[in-house]
This record gives structure tokens, C-alpha cells and sequence, in this order.
């Protein structure tokens, strides 16, 4: 592995780096921008579905990428972004929410409008999709975050395309993309997944919320809905410069080795919406929110400052099987949580929601004043009949069956440093993207992952098509010995996990005990999870072939590692 190591980084160090033109304008002090002074957007909705004489029919839809200003904040001049819409005028950030209906099958054309040359900075010392024509075009390929579909419309991350397809990847399959909707109801969102660009293309701004709503199985568990009653907030950060353009240190910590490429971006300005720290006015009564954390590498803790508290109906895409009561919300980024709060029980008439989660999470540094603010509800002081109710049970989903699993897996997340003991890049399972694919499941198989974190840094592990359960997390103990065993053999067996995975346990916090598709992994601990590679709210079959190529992958979701090799091809047999 050492030799794999020296021979990458000469390789990666003789690669040519594409560069942007940014303006060389200062740093913005957040601290300048005054909190709470805009209002929440509500985010454009797009249908995703016909109705005909009442009944729902599947649809097409064309949804562009395109340049634009876009303003986060009233002070804050006009920041140039990428934004997703049906044209370049209603294009937004984040992008449309697209609704679509269980059993409704929807079509998405994606195209690409971007101009030649980025507004940030990318650095082909880490794999990345190059157009042949270098510097001339910017590679997208739109991947919908949770969704059970066909591997020709994953998203995988060599299936890119330039602005009008005139170029494209070696994977690329189809300019339309087929979403069959016919999972569990819940909550995605599509993002940009091309190789080596996903941290800046998200950064940029090309992500949005995909809901799939189903009815006849919602509506009696009485829920808040409507759109005043029922909102999605998306919710990252980033930092800008007094011009108003997005700031990313474009310095890498190695820049001998990756003159760009950072192991993680943290901004100081919390946007939600597309607004920084919003406000919102609210009646007395019970909202639901639909929280995803979009943002590249931070993680956020978030509470009430006046003690309000969260019950949570759904995590990631799918809904729990009974309520569960929080006052806090730990979320990884890509991790979406479901959540409904009572505004009648506020004692005062402003609730502030914020956030305390270290960055990187979970040894970095503490929160400060301006990312530790998310966004100000303002409640009014009057009486409110509130019909909303929230049912004890809500969906009923088979739990995890061990004993049915058909597969053992040991998934390791290495890190290496340089000389200089700074991060040059992140393998899962010591290899890199472009090796053999090692994960090959079987269509309607469960397994059992053991996935074993030797780094410092917590890892949200996101597997493509796949839904997989939580089962515990067990501390490594003479974690030294066995990561020093794990970096010369690589293997999980030959290194007697056994003998070291006895450390203490630490329960999978009720709130995640659902299905999921992100969860985040403890540095120096095993997690056991049950991966399902079929529905869970049904016995059907696929219906498309989920063994074609180009197949899926796994992946850490923290963008800055995943765009430096700490993702791996899954390919599913029969």
C-alpha cells in the first residue's frame, strides 16, 4: 500500500491543474452581515407528475444548469452561482423541489447550460473529469441522493456531460433519466456527482430536495401539510468575499502534492433556503420541517435556545416506525431529518435555532458566532386550533434480520498524510476508485457491513441504492496496534478484529434506528449496519435491471473526501 501511496502522489503531482479566475477581493467578515434580516424563501416546487381527468400520469421534465447572481443576503452584493431550473430566470439556489407521486414514474432531462471555464477553483491532481478539450467546459452528472432506480440514472460519476452533451464521460449512458418513484415515501435530493467536481459544483450551488409523497399512506398519520405548514430546509454553509463572490481557500494543505485540493471546506455564514440565517414568522401550532444538511464537510448539532423540542417522523428517505421526542438533532452532512415542532409549547415568542457541533466534527473547533446560528422564528402571540396530530405509529417496516444477511463485509476508511502530517487523500478499503470493484452484492440480499473508521474524523457513509439499518457501534481498543496491522495487510480478519472491537458500545440514538442511507461513522469504532439491496415496503422486485452497467458506488459524503478517492465501486449481481 506504502508503494501505491508514492507512486500516486508522483503521478498526481506531474497532472496539470484548470484553473478559474476569481477576484482578488478580501475575505468577508460575517460578523458585517447583520442575522435574521431576510425572510425564508419558500422553494419553488415542480410537479412531477400529470394529472389527467384526476388521475396522475407520469412526466417529462427539462431541468437546466445554469449561471447566475444570486443573492444570499440583503447587504451582501450579488454572488455569481450555478443554479438548477427550468430556465435561467426561475433557476434557484438551492434548486426546484421536485414532488413526485409513489408508482408515478418521472423523467428528468438534465442539461447543462454552465460556461466554459469555472467560478472556482479545481485541481486535477485528484481524479477528475476532464474534457478533452481541457478548461473548456464544466462535466456535471445529477445523482438523486436516496433513490432505488436503474444504474443508467445514478448519476455515476464518470457518466458526465458538458454544456449541450458535447462532451461526455466514458460511463455516460442516456441524456434522460428514468426515476421510477416507486420506494417508500420520503425524502431525497439530487445534487452534481461528477469525479473530482462534487465539492465545487454543490458549493457552487447545483442541489436541490426530490420528494416522493404517497397519499393514501400519509394522510392518516395526520402530519402537518400544505406548503405554510410543511417545508423543506436545506441548509449549508459558506463563506463569501466583499464582492459577494463564494470563498474557497483555493491553497491546498500540501500544495506541492494538490495545489488546491483541501480535506475539508467550512464557510462562516449558515445559509438556509438559499437565504443567510433567515427568519421565519409561525402561528402557535405544529410545523414540519424536512432538514437536510447540504453542505460539503460540516456537521450540525442543532437545538433550540429556548428549549423547543423535536419529534421526529422520517430520517433520510424513509419514515420511522413510531415517533421519536429529541432536543437536539446531530446531522452529518447529506443526512436529512424529519421532524415536527410545536410552537404552541414555546414559552417565548422568539426561538432561535442553532447549532453547536464542533468542525470537523468531532475534534475541531468550537462553533462561533456566526456558525453557530441557523435561522429565527418568529412566533405570534396568539391562540391557535391546531388540527395537526401526529400519529404513535407511523410506517410499519420490517426491522433488521441478521440472521437473513447472505454476506459478511469489512469496510475500512484509511486516511494518509504527508511528510508534513497533512492529509493527501482517503481510501476505502486501501484502494483507490479506479481498482476492481471488491463489493459485488446480490439483488434482494441483505448483508452485514462491518465498516471500520482507523481516521480522526467522523465519516458519513452514503451507499447508493441501498437502505441499511444501524445495529450498534463498538470502540476499537489498542486502536494504534490494530491501524498499524490494518495499513501493512489489509485485512480485517488477518489483524483479529475480534480482539479489538471490545471497547465500549454506544447505541444508535433512537431517532436513527430506521431505514437509512447515510450514517455517520466514529472514528475508532466498528459500525455494524444491515445493507438491504431491496424495497422495504414491499416483496416486489426491481423493476429495471439493477445489475447494468455502469453500476453504483459507496461512499464517505463529506465532498472534500469523496472527490479524493474515499469512494468505491458496487456492483450488484444476479
Amino acid at each position: 500500500m506504502e508503494a501505491i501511496l508514492h507512486l500516486r502522489l508522483i503521478s498526481f503531482a506531474l497532472l496539470g491543474v484548470l484553473t478559474a479566475s476569481l477576484p482578488q477581493a478580501r475575505l468577508l467578515n460575517s460578523s458585517n452581515l447583520e442575522m435574521f434580516v431576510d425572510q425564508l424563501p419558500h422553494l419553488p416546487k415542480i410537479l412531477g407528475f400529470h394529472l389527467v381527468s384526476g388521475i396522475p400520469k407520469s412526466k417529462s421534465l427539462e431541468i437546466g444548469m445554469f449561471k447566475k447572481k444570486w443573492k444570499f443576503h440583503r447587504n451582501l452584493p450579488s454572488t455569481p452561482v450555478y443554479a438548477y431550473g427550468v430556465s435561467k430566470d426561475t433557476a434557484t439556489v438551492p434548486g426546484p423541489t421536485i414532488e413526485a407521486l409513489h408508482g408515478i414514474d418521472t423523467y428528468v432531462t438534465w442539461q447543462n447550460h454552465l460556461p466554459p471555464n469555472h467560478i472556482l477553483q479545481w485541481d486535477t491532481t485528484i481524479p477528475t473529469a476532464v474534457p478533452a478539450n481541457r478548461g473548456k467546459g464544466i462535466p456535471t452528472v445529477v445523482h438523486l441522493h436516496g433513490g432505488i432506480d436503474e444504474p443508467e440514472s445514478d448519476g455515476y460519476f464518470s457518466s458526465w456531460f458538458t454544456a449541450g452533451f458535447k462532451e461526455k464521460g466514458p460511463t455516460w449512458t442516456n441524456e434522460t433519466y428514468h426515476y421510477h418513484n416507486q420506494q417508500q415515501p420520503g425524502n431525497l435530493w439530487y445534487h452534481d456527482h461528477a469525479m473530482g467536481l462534487t465539492r465545487i459544483n454543490i458549493l457552487a450551488g447545483l442541489a436541490g430536495a426530490y420528494i416522493i409523497r404517497h397519499p393514501k399512506l400519509e394522510a392518516p398519520l395526520g402530519l402537518p401539510s400544505g406548503d405554510e405548514f410543511d417545508r423543506s430546509l436545506i441548509v449549508f454553509d459558506r463563506s463569501f468575499r466583499t464582492t459577494g463572490s463564494i470563498y474557497m481557500n483555493s491553497t491546498g494543505d500540501n500544495p506541492s502534492i494538490h495545489p488546491h485540493w483541501r480535506p475539508e471546506y467550512f464557510g462562516d455564514v449558515i445559509i438556509v433556503n438559499g437565504k443567510a440565517w433567515p427568519r421565519l414568522t409561525v402561528r402557535r401550532r405544529k410545523y414540519r420541517f424536512r432538514i437536510l444538511n447540504a453542505s460539503n464537510a460540516r456537521f450540525f448539532r442543532f437545538f433550540f435556545i429556548n428549549g423547543l423540542g423535536f419529534t421526529h417522523v422520517g430520517s433520510d428517505s424513509a419514515y420511522l416506525n413510531q415517533p421519536v421526542v429529541t432536543n437536539e438533532i446531530l446531522l452529518g452532512p447529506s443526512e436529512i431529518a424529519d421532524v415536527v415542532v410545536d410552537f404552541s409549547n414555546s414559552k417565548t415568542d422568539i426561538a432561535i435555532l442553532a447549532n453547536d457541533a464542533p468542525y470537523p466534527y468531532p475534534g475541531g473547533s468550537p462553533v462561533n458566532e456566526g456558525n453557530s446560528k441557523v435561522m429565527k422564528f418568529i412566533i405570534l402571540n396568539r391562540p391557535e386550533v391546531d388540527t395537526w396530530k401526529i400519529a404513535k405509529k407511523l410506517m410499519h417496516y420490517p426491522g433488521p434480520d441478521v440472521s437473513g444477511a447472505s454476506h459478511t463485509r469489512y469496510i475500512a476508511m484509511y486516511e494518509y498524510t504527508s511528510a508534513a502530517n497533512q492529509p493527501t487523500h482517503l481510501y476505502l478499503n486501501g484502494k483507490t476508485l479506479e481498482e476492481r470493484v471488491t463489493e459485488t452484492p446480490k439483488v434482494g440480499t441483505t448483508e452485514v457491513w462491518y465498516v471500520i473508521n482507523l481516521t480522526q474524523d467522523n465519516h458519513p457513509l452514503h451507499i447508493h441504492l441501498g437502505l441499511f439499518v444501524a445495529m450498534d457501534q463498538t470502540e476499537l481498543v489498542n486502536l494504534k496496534e490494530f491501524t498499524n496491522c490494518m495499513m501493512r495487510m489489509n485485512d480485517a480478519i488477518k489483524c483479529q478484529i475480534s480482539k479489538h472491537a471490545r471497547g465500549k458500545r454506544i447505541e444508535v440514538p433512537a431517532y436513527e434506528k430506521g431505514w437509512k442511507n447515510v450514517f455517520k461513522m466514529r472514528p475508532g469504532f466498528v459500525t455494524k449496519i444491515l445493507v438491504r439491496f431491496s424495497y422495504i415496503h414491499s416483496n416486489a422486485s426491481y423493476p429495471f435491471d439493477a445489475t447494468a452497467a455502469p453500476g453504483y458506488v459507496y461512499h464517505c459524503h463529506i465532498l472534500d473526501h469523496e472527490d479524493n478517492e474515499m469512494m468505491r465501486p458496487l456492483k450488484l449481481i444476479n
